[in-house]
């Protein structure tokens, strides 16, 4: 499918506006919308009955109310998933209805002590409920929002039972959303399912590259690849075979002090889009030279580092703020911003 690339850069609401309130509730998606964000972007797990509900992992002990709930203190356990072994609760480990029960926390509350007022707020919403505030909110507001679903450790999920890909599809064709031109971007850090889905779905596809393990199911295969063969030529030219656009994080488009690496124009001229990940204000997620103070969760110069990239050429950036990046993309799309107009005197 050919890449996506569009005008001015798309803004990505990272698990909701994530900045402002616990990730992945409906009130962090809506205000992501509400702030000026295109995309709501939820990580999609599956609980023991199959329903896919947004987590940023299928371990809900630091997302969710449950280690205060005695009822469940005998669903804690240990398990293998990518060959890291994760002690906590897991969503596959509960109903819809016993998940209903739970509320959700603010992630890191170190970093972000002022979304910690809203935890026990918001239960955890179901890919059905998302896809339902995307329509209820394009109406409302007058603009498309669309969805740009995670599939969260799919391989794992289909070696207990409860692959993703089947409900995801389901939910997307009773939406309408199976199509092109709707407003629907998949990803995933996996390679094969999203080599499968080409084949399934006609919406773009983005193929997520970290910088630290490599794509679980090559590690599982006894691929070598990482993200430096992935982010190669050769290697992005293998992903345009099947998705639309790559995800890289953000750090390996540019040094430190802004200087580009390769991977952006390599990828553009492969026909790719690209979209980066995670933009944040918290001085720990940005660059020293664009930090304000020395506290960790200080707030620097994000608006800064969203125009660095976005002058680069990026196609959609993945952020918490989704304000911020709104306010950036303005900014350079003002012409007043990208420098004074020119005039032409001629003599007499």
């Amino acid at each position: 499918m050919p890449a996506t690339r569009t005008p001015s850069a798309l803004i990505i609401g990272h698990r909701g506006a994530s900045g402002y309130r616990p990730e992945h509730t409906l009130a962090s998606y809506e205000l992501a919308a509400r702030l000026g964000a295109d995309y709501l972007e939820p990580d999609l797990v599956s609980t023991r009955d199959g329903v896919l509900v947004a987590r940023h992992e299928p371990e809900i002990g630091g997302t969710t109310d449950v280690s205060a709930h005695p009822e469940f203190a005998d669903r804690r356990t240990a398990k293998q998933i990518d060959g890291q072994t994760v002690d906590g609760w897991f969503t596959e480990d509960f109903t819809l209805d016993e998940l209903r029960t739970l509320r959700a926390v603010e992630r890191i509350p170190a970093l972000r002590p002022g979304n910690t007022r809203f935890d026990g707020r918001y239960p955890v919403p179901t890919f059905g409920e998302i896809l339902d505030l995307a329509e209820r909110l394009t109406g409302e507001l007058g603009r498309t929002i669309g969805v740009y679903p995670e599939t969260k450790h799919p391989s794992y999920h289909a070696s207990i039972g409860l692959p993703l890909e089947p409900e995801l599809l389901r939910r997307l064709r009773c939406a309408g959303l199976d199509r092109p031109g709707s407003a629907v971007f998949v990803q995933s850090f996996e390679v094969t399912n999203l080599r499968k889905l080409a084949t399934e779905i006609e919406v773009p596809l983005v193929q997520l590259v970290g910088r630290g393990e490599p794509p679980a199911d090559l590690v599982a295969a006894g691929d070598p690849r990482d993200h430096r063969d992935l982010l190669s030529p050769a290697g992005l030219a293998e992903i345009a075979g099947y998705a639309a656009a790559i995800g890289p994080d953000k750090d390996l488009l540019a040094d430190d002090d802004g200087t580009p690496t390769p991977v952006l124009a390599d990828a553009h001229a492969t026909g790719l889009a690209v979209h980066a990940y995670t933009f944040r204000k918290e001085n720990q997620f940005l660059p020293p030279g664009l930090r304000r103070g020395t506290d960790p969760a200080g707030h620097g110069d994000l608006v800064g580092e969203l125009e660095r990239f976005l002058r680069l050429g990026l196609d959609a950036a993945f952020t918490d703020f989704p304000d911020a990046a709104v306010f950036a993309r303005a900014q350079l799309l003002t012409p007043e911003w990208r420098g004074p107009v020119q005039t032409i005197s001629s003599s007499r």
